[in-house]
């Protein structure tokens, strides 16, 4: 998967530019309409990093956060205000790197506060805790005037700041590159100019990928262990000896922690966040939506989750220049198909509009349905049942015959 991803951009710019000789016409509309856009790769990598923060509490716990936006806003807005120069003793100069991490500690500290109250309850009852305390810091900063003047639009990185934020080693500028929708680097390798949306897709895709192995340490560690334990029957757990309070709090934490990790690449990619981008109780659902079809307690099956989440919704919604489905079929099919009457005057065209177009969150919905009813451990999980175990250890083994 990791060299799937580095080789995506040199892929995507090969089918949508090379002149094939053979269907040019038509691979280059196929693979603009079916191919995510690099850009929109990039969304898909910090969110699926926040995705992951959530399946890391939530499918190793047994834990539902439901108000989990709260450390992907509070990660996204400490970076913003660190840029404007508002948080004490950290100038607006302060490196990105050092703003990420201050606002991952940020977010870790409260989910402290929240796990510290949350964790007396279970069940439903700690879902709807977490989401009480998420939606109580959406209202708040929907009317904060301190991060902006229009506090429900959010706040953006101000003039005081115009260059890009930069991934890299701090304090040095020859191992660091700017990301960003506008001012981010651009790079020349083996005589081809990588792009800015690119330059971003590959540093943002390494923190992200940093923090996945991170997270994926700890799940391996004993530590890990008891998480798994907790899920798996936590009375049992605590009768032979273990904290699981503490356990509980501290996967929160570390949970919280990556979340704000996520929260702060998105906001250095966007220079501008929004409540309902980033506190909003829909952002949880969106994670949670990407959790079961890639699978829970899998760690990797988010990123696969929000990828088919994502190119199913940019698939389906597109209906301008670039991509879908809708730009697709009246590019390739022939005029006469597209002006000829269905009923009552409607024609092929009408109809396919009206179909496709507006209703992509519509089909996302029965597929998240189907896969509710017939895939419950997600892409993930059921690829490993019929492994018979960890998708990197068995898949050598099923393709060379290995036992």
């Amino acid at each position: 998967m990791i060299l799937a991803l580095v080789a995506y951009p040199g892929v995507y710019h090969l089918l949508t530019t090379f002149p094939f000789p053979v269907f040019p016409s038509l691979i280059h509309d196929f693979s603009v309409a079916v191919l995510p856009r690099v850009d929109s790769m990039v969304a898909v990598l910090y969110f699926a990093l926040f995705a992951m923060s959530f399946d890391f509490i939530s499918g190793y716990t047994g834990y539902l956060s439901f108000g989990h936006a709260a450390f992907y806003g509070t990660g996204a807005y400490a970076v913003i205000l660190i840029a404007n120069g508002k948080v004490p003793f950290l100038p607006a100069g302060t490196p990105f790197m050092v703003s990420l991490l201050v606002a991952a500690v940020v977010a870790g500290l409260l989910a402290v506060v929240i796990g510290l109250v949350s964790f007396r309850l279970s069940g439903v009852y700690f879902a709807m805790i977490t989401l009480g305390f998420a939606q109580v810091l959406y209202v708040f900063v929907r009317g904060w005037d301190y991060v902006a003047s229009n506090p429900r639009d959010g706040p953006a990185v101000g003039s005081a700041h115009p260059e890009g934020f930069e991934i890299g080693i701090p304090f040095v500028d020859q191992l660091n590159l700017a990301i960003g929708t506008f001012s981010g680097d651009t790079v020349t390798l083996l005589g081809h100019e990588l792009g800015t949306y690119t330059v971003s897709f590959y540093m943002v895709g390494l923190v992200a990928l940093v923090s996945y192995f991170a997270m994926q340490r700890v799940i391996h560690s004993p530590f890990g262990r008891v998480m798994i334990a907790i899920r798996e029957n936590e009375e049992r757990a605590a009768a032979i000896g273990y904290d699981t309070f503490r356990y509980k709090l501290g996967a929160f934490v570390i949970s919280g922690f990556f979340g704000g990790v996520a929260g702060a690449l998105y906001a250095g990619f966007a220079r501008s966040v929004t409540p309902e981008r980033t506190f909003y109780f829909l952002t949880t659902g969106d994670a949670l939506l990407a959790s079961i079809i890639g699978g829970f307690g899998t760690l990797a099956g988010p990123l696969y989750g929000h990828l088919f989440d994502h190119s199913i919704r940019e698939f389906l919604s597109n209906t301008g220049q670039g991509g879908g489905l809708l730009p697709f079929l009246r590019e390739t099919l022939p005029e006469g198909m597209l002006t000829a009457d269905l009923v009552g005057g409607l024609t092929v065209e009408g109809f396919i509009g009206a179909a496709l177009n507006g209703h992509a969150s519509l089909y996302v919905g029965i597929v998240f349905v189907l896969f509710v009813l017939y895939v419950p451990s997600g892409l993930v999980g059921t690829l490993r049942s019929y492994l018979g175990g960890p998708v990197a250890e068995r898949l050598p083994a099923k393709l060379w015959g290995e036992r």
